[in-house]
């Protein structure tokens, strides 16, 4: 704020350190303030505090899919500490509006090198880094709040070349998906520009995602046009090894590794590994159920695996809220997986009592025990059904007869209905495969 000296926040240098640390990044153990000069209706003061000769993370990089079982390390060319300024909107209107209550916000800001060679790779690049900031727990990766936002410098230039051509940057994306049209657009436009024997001019563009196109909002001026130069109201900032040290200690498993443990150590496919490890939170709460589990082994960790990206996932999505807010607990879904593994009840039993557990704080035994939802495992009542589904059904038992193997699934389901969605559906195969082969 004009007239107030500002005051390092000692909190985002340990955020800092620990994205340095995260991305493979050299922590400075000495870096500098500097104000970044310019002029524009959102910066009150005229200048913003950043970093610009000594940030304090250099030289890291972030492994991104580049094809199937094919990695490849983007750059970091630094990660810095400024200040926030304020925010220019645009879109309301034909008047532009400032909203100055952010300015004075710390932020850490994380400059790649430019190795991003499609819109693709920068959309992973993205993902990786959310994924990142949210399994550290400094940001909740939210671009649609501003938590997380994005700009990115375009240029493009002929195959073999060594020089990229001029560049733009575009700004005002609030997703990945419209990261990922924007930069589409953008190369597509440059090349056509090239082609037509016409010159790329260096400005910063708007991203508009009702149009599909970005439109011009200012030229940019190159970095020594701001005229940095140290902050005369800040020191520099010392960070001691031991600081970094007792920082490294307290960094949690990140995604890779976790997802490398759930495909060796519990035997998940790695699709399923992939979304379960999508956020830390998700993925503490799958780790939750497997905790409590008492049968462990790699039938079970499926299982609790296929609640977690289905029926916990699913809720999660509809309700717009994440695995920390969600009203049940693990040790419930450990509870009820438990009642499927001991054939208590089937799986198609466990979804009704799945729905009842969202509005009740009941355990599932008692649920199950309450709603009368134990499996029927009583092998002479099963028989029963099963001979009089094929006394009525008997179209559908010549057709298995001559061949058509798809109709003992109707069959299935035909004894199921007689048994009001209770039985053992193990048995009921069983005596179906016994009964038609007699």
């Amino acid at each position: 704020m004009p007239g107030v000296l500002p005051v390092l926040n000692a909190r985002v240098v340990e955020y800092v350190i620990r994205m340095g640390l995260a991305t493979n990044c050299t922590i400075a153990e000495r870096s500098v303030f500097a104000r970044k000069n310019y002029f524009y209706p959102d910066l009150p003061k005229g200048y913003q505090i950043s970093q610009y000769e000594e940030p304090i993370c250099t030289g890291g990089y972030v492994e991104v899919e580049a094809g199937p079982n094919k990695k490849k390390k983007i750059g970091i060319t630094r990660i810095h500490m400024e200040e926030d300024a304020g925010k220019s909107i645009h879109d309301l209107g034909s008047q532009t509006l400032v909203d100055v209550n952010r300015c004075g916000v710390p932020l850490i800001e994380i400059v790649s090198d430019p190795d991003i060679r499609t819109p693709n790779e920068a959309y992973q690049y993205l993902s990786s880094i959310k994924q990142i900031v949210t399994y550290l727990g400094i940001c909740n990766g939210n671009m649609e709040e501003g938590s997380l936002r994005c700009d990115a410098n375009v240029s493009i230039m002929l195959k073999g070349s060594k020089t990229l051509g001029t560049k733009t940057e575009l700004k005002n994306m609030n997703s990945f998906r419209f990261v990922e049209k924007a930069l589409e657009y953008e190369i597509n436009r440059q090349m056509e520009l090239l082609e037509m024997g016409e010159r790329v001019v260096q400005e910063t563009l708007l991203w508009d995602a009702d149009q599909g196109k970005a439109v011009p909002m200012r030229s940019k001026e190159e970095a020594h046009d701001y005229r940095y130069f140290p902050d005369p109201d800040l020191v520099p900032v010392n960070v001691g090894r031991d600081l970094i040290e007792r920082v490294r200690a307290s960094l949690p498993e990140f995604p890779a590794a976790r997802r490398d443990r759930y495909v060796s150590d519990y035997g998940l496919p790695k699709y399923d590994a992939d979304i379960l490890t999508e956020n830390r939170e998700l993925a503490d709460y799958f780790e939750g159920i497997v905790k409590e589990l008492s049968s462990k082994n790699n039938e079970t960790y499926k299982l609790a695996s296929n609640w977690t990206m289905t029926g916990v996932l699913q809720v999660l999505n509809e309700n717009h809220i994440s695995a920390g807010e969600f009203s049940v607990g693990p040790d419930r879904i450990a509870e009820m997986i438990d009642l499927i593994v001991d054939g208590t009840i089937s799986g198609k039993i466990a979804k009704d009592v799945f729905e009842v557990m969202l509005t009740s704080p009941d355990s599932p035994k008692s649920i199950v025990a309450k709603k009368g939802l134990i499996q029927v495992s009583d092998t002479g009542a099963i028989e029963k059904a099963v001979e009089d589904v094929l006394a009525k059904n008997r179209e559908q038992v010549e057709q298995y007869k001559s061949g058509k193997q798809q109709v003992f699934g109707y069959l299935v389901g035909e004894t199921m209905k007689v048994m009001k969605g209770k039985a053992n559906p193990k048995l009921v195969n069983e005596l179906l495969k016994k009964k038609l082969g007699a």
